[in-house]
């Protein structure tokens, strides 16, 4: 026993009253009257308590000290301290440590008769004698009771803890003032696990109160993230050809955002550098001719490595004109199972698509489908200009259950095929935090079902809401494969731009399975590294293979895709020479870097078209738009940890990125300044 509690047990001993005849005699009577009112129902002869696991507790202590108050008892002091049973203190205050004690006062024969009866209905009661445990058993030892039935009697009058009342450790402590109590300041108690007040009966007593917040238990996190290892610096003379399919989700950048701004950084594997470029508009060269895009090949300085340049690919998509645009079926498939029962998820859901109602026709139509532990339809096709029945099935909406997503997408494309008609435009929009529980939740089993019904012409388009359990690879495999985007929600101004800014572009697609595919020329270049599309590579024969699935691009979305190449004889060479290695590649006098190439299907077309063009080795001067993609995949890169950056850091970036805001209308590229900066001080 430490120096500290070896004085706490002497506080007591001295605080004890000495033993008083006449007064033993009286409590001797009044507990054989006790024990013989308990044989009776044990609930009558339980005292008026406060209800619910907190008054359990306070009157559970109330009794438990009344025993434990007398000198025998006090050598299990220790144990008491430990479980943070708060006394009341009145008298004389005995220091010790950071702690006030007084001795504590008796309680009178008659009060106690009043509270074993069920009659107490207060606290109030004047500083006299208390029953205590030694003195009964004192009794049992002298003959007058048998040693056991007084035990048992003990035991009834010690009312048994709520079973349904958890300790939690370290709760918050704060002290309450009364009287000259508040006068002194007094020091922080923590003294454990005791939620209540236990109050002294003298007119003098001070009171220690003893506050519990509201104990939150954090969500487990079981997210997943759809990322692969950081695309490899490759050898031009080993392997020329780089080929992936083009992405236009942005649902990276919304975790990232979401992460920064709720003060931590964002897992390595949420980052996909390519969706955080995508994620802006930028003003690149508007198609001409019969293509539906045209791209633009830039090749300028890279600025976090003065021997390498950077090769910028923009592609801008064409814009019909909206009312040229076919007539739309919907079918929002929501997700209503338990998970979603967070104000960022299904609440947050509700309001985003009552702001895209707003920009459908009145001829358009809507369907609602939605899945917990099962699947339903809730609102049966529907006009667009029924505008308060749609509103009104999605208010009805709420969560609970667990998550039915296999029967969840049965049901929708079901309602979606049977909506479809020639010449218009059918998709499904699931909104879900991608929590897949009952029926197919593996990303490949879900990837063979979508694909299986892409072919009916209806896309599917996902958008995810919440965090805790996101499962963004679940995301990207049913977007991927189904013809559509994934976009991540995470406030009511992203689902503006989603729902509203970008929604032509997100539901009426101008070319399906884009795919590119870039040859460098080992004479020119020595090493090159593709920075992002890591989950959308593809092997260099499926390029020419038109049954291989690709991304999509929609009415006026832009797709912007950068690599870093090393020139031939530059000191940024990383990779020595092989001793075996192949003869030294001849001077190429074409000059080109490279060779680009793009490949893509009309919307319901099975063959593809091939659009190509060199890539000149001279340098470009770089505009606005070109120098803050740049800056922001410098920006994911540095999120990923940066082993390609050099000395290049966050105030390079920040730097990059606050000369070549350019025209920002909307303001999303002074936000990714701020999101930079929040990101350079949670690095420190």
């Amino acid at each position: 026993m430490t120096d500290e509690l070896d004085d706490l047990k002497n506080a007591f001993d001295a605080a004890t009253p000495a033993p008083d005849g006449a007064r033993k005699t009286e409590n001797i009577a009044l507990a054989e009257k006790n024990f013989a009112n308990l044989q009776g129902s044990r609930d009558a002869a339980r005292p008026t308590v406060q209800k619910g696991p907190i008054g359990a507790t306070m009157n559970g202590v109330r009794n438990m000290w009344n025993i434990l108050t007398t000198k025998g008892a006090l050598t299990a002091s220790t144990a008491l301290v430990a479980v943070g049973l708060v006394v009341i203190l009145p008298g004389d205050f005995l220091q010790q440590g950071d702690v006030n004690i007084e001795p504590p006062l008796p309680v009178t024969a008659e009060k106690q008769e009043a509270e074993f009866s069920g009659q107490a209905t207060s606290t109030e009661a004047p500083a006299e004698s208390r029953i205590d445990e030694t003195t009964v058993l004192a009794d049992a030892d002298s003959g007058r009771r048998d040693r056991n039935e007084v035990a048992e009697g003990l035991a009834q009058i010690s009312p048994e803890p709520s079973m349904d009342t958890e300790v939690f450790a370290e709760p918050s402590l704060e002290l309450a003032e009364s009287d000259d109590f508040a006068a002194r300041e007094q020091p922080s108690v923590a003294l454990g696990t005791v939620a209540d007040v236990i109050e002294s009966n003298a007119p003098t007593a001070k009171r220690l109160i003893v506050e519990q917040e509201a104990i939150v238990l954090p969500e487990s996190n079981t997210e997943e993230y759809a990322n692969a290892p950081e695309n490899p610096l490759k050898v031009t003379t080993d392997d020329p050809v780089s080929t992936f399919s083009i992405d236009v989700d942005t649902a990276a950048y919304s975790v990232v955002r979401q992460s920064l701004m709720s003060g931590h950084l964002p897992p390595k594997e949420a980052v996909r550098i390519e969706e955080l470029i995508n994620y802006f508009p930028y003003d690149y060269a508007s198609p001409e001719g019969s293509h539906p895009f045209q791209p633009t090949i830039t090749v300028a300085p890279t600025p976090w490595n003065d021997g390498t340049n950077l090769v910028h690919i923009g592609i801008q998509g064409t814009l019909p004109a909206v009312e040229d645009r076919p007539p739309l079926n919907l079918v929002f498939l929501i997700d209503t199972s338990g998970s979603m029962n967070q104000p960022n998820k299904l609440p947050l859901l509700k309001q985003s698509f009552r702001l895209m109602l707003s920009e459908l026709r009145p001829e358009d139509e809507v369907s609602i489908v939605t899945y917990a532990g099962s699947a339903g339809q809730v609102l049966e096709p529907t006009k667009a200009a029924e505008r308060s029945t749609i509103l009104g099935a999605l208010d009805h909406l709420s969560a609970g259950g667990s998550t039915a997503g296999q029967a969840g997408l049965q049901q929708a494309y079901q309602v979606a095929e049977g909506m479809a008609d020639d010449g218009e435009v059918t998709r499904v929009i699931l909104a879900t935090d991608g929590d897949f529980n009952v029926g197919i939740h593996d990303p490949e089993a879900l990837k063979d079902f979508i694909a299986t019904k892409r072919e009916t012409g209806t896309y599917l388009s996902v958008l995810g809401f919440g965090r805790g359990n996101l499962d963004d690879a679940t995301m990207q495999a049913l977007a991927q494969n189904g013809n559509g985007q994934a976009s991540y929600i995470d406030t009511l101004s992203e689902a503006r731009k989603v729902l509203v800014d970008q929604l032509t572009g997100a539901l009426f697609p101008i070319a399906n399975d884009v795919k590119i595919q870039v040859e460098f020329n080992p004479a020119q270049i020595a090493e090159y590294r593709l920075i992002g599309y890591e989950t959308r590579a593809l092997n260099r024969e499926d390029f020419n293979n038109d049954k291989v699935d690709a991304g999509d691009i929609g009415a006026g979305h832009r797709v912007t895709a950068i690599y870093e190449v090393t020139p031939v004889g530059s000191d940024a060479v990383r990779n020595g020479p092989l001793r075996y290695g192949d003869a030294e590649v001849e001077t190429d006098p074409s000059g080109e870097l490279g060779f680009f190439k793009l490949r893509y299907k009309q919307p319901g077309a099975s063959t593809s078209i091939l659009i190509e063009e060199p890539i000149q080795m001279q340098l470009n001067e770089t505009s606005d738009e070109q120098n803050f993609s740049i800056a922001i995949a410098g920006f994911g890169q540095l999120l990923k940890g940066g082993s390609y950056l050099n000395s290049w850091d966050w105030d390079d970036a920040i730097a990059l990125a606050n000369t070549s805001k350019g025209d920002d209308p909307f303001g999303y590229r002074a936000e990714a300044v701020t999101l930079m900066r929040l990101a350079q001080s949670l690095s420190k």
